[in-house]
């Protein structure tokens, strides 16, 4: 009997978490759908290095995580790879500052929508797939969704949304799909504008239970954990921060 591999579908796939995600899964025996939106050079060298790992086990797909109008067939062609989709992990996010004062109505939309909204709509186009296959939601939110960050609220109020995101479609989605969410401490510092400087970085780690920062592949393990080991468990927020929220 030819082996049924189980599909994941991951945003936000090509860098970062999303690719330390990607490659956890993959390694377990998941086929994987790299989902990307600008990071196409780095999603094609992924999946190609999946492909050779094992033959026909990863494909890549572009799409703005924007528009919400065509998430539908985004999933219809996440599915047409291998025929159905176990898991949906919501890794992709925007994260950058926004100080009380200067934000912006454009501000407010593309991290809510792009944090929240698209979340929220990808699950909705892809629930009655997972529920096909009693499949699974995980959600990557923060730790700052309990606990503001100062000059980034908009980002931690989009976290606290996708909090209560996967505690409702626990709820609705039940009995046959799954949705939990990791919420992620410091494990991978920001990029560009959103740089943090090193003494704060210091302050952070120095306020964090086990002195250090964490790796991607802390994030990985623990989506792994709810996607293969984690059966009777929905509505969790798992939360892989070394300690820091005990004293955030």
């Amino acid at each position: 009997m030819t082996k049924i591999n189980k599909v994941a579908l991951i945003t936000g796939a090509a860098r970062r978490v999303g690719a330390e995600i990607a490659h956890t899964l993959h390694a377990a025996g998941i086929n994987v759908i790299l989902h990307y939106n600008r990071s196409e050079a780095e999603a094609t060298r992924l999946c190609d290095l999946f492909n050779e790992e094992r033959p026909n086990s990863a494909c890549s797909l572009k799409a703005d995580l924007e528009k919400i109008a065509n998430f539908d067939d985004l999933i219809k062609h996440a599915t047409q790879k291998w025929g159905h989709l176990d898991i949906l992990v919501n890794n992709a996010s925007r994260f950058h500052k926004t100080s009380v004062g200067q934000v912006t109505q454009e501000i407010w939309d593309n991290l809510m929508t792009n944090n929240l909204k698209a979340p929220f709509f990808l699950s909705q186009a892809a629930a009655e797939y997972l529920r096909q296959r009693q499949g699974c939601i995980v959600n990557i939110a923060d730790v700052h969704a309990n606990r503001p960050m100062r000059d980034y609220g908009i980002y931690c109020i989009s976290k606290a949304g996708l909090v209560m995101l996967t505690q409702t479609l626990a709820q609705e989605l039940g009995p046959y799909v799954r949705v939990n969410a990791v919420s992620p401490g410091a494990v991978m510092w920001p990029e560009g504008e959103n740089t943090l400087d090193d003494d704060y970085k210091k302050f952070i780690i120095s306020r964090t239970a086990l002195h250090r920062h964490g790796t991607p592949k802390d994030i990985a393990k623990a989506v792994l954990y709810l996607v293969q080991d984690a059966d009777y468990v929905t509505g969790e927020v798992l939360t892989v921060d070394g300690g820091r929220s005990l004293s955030i």
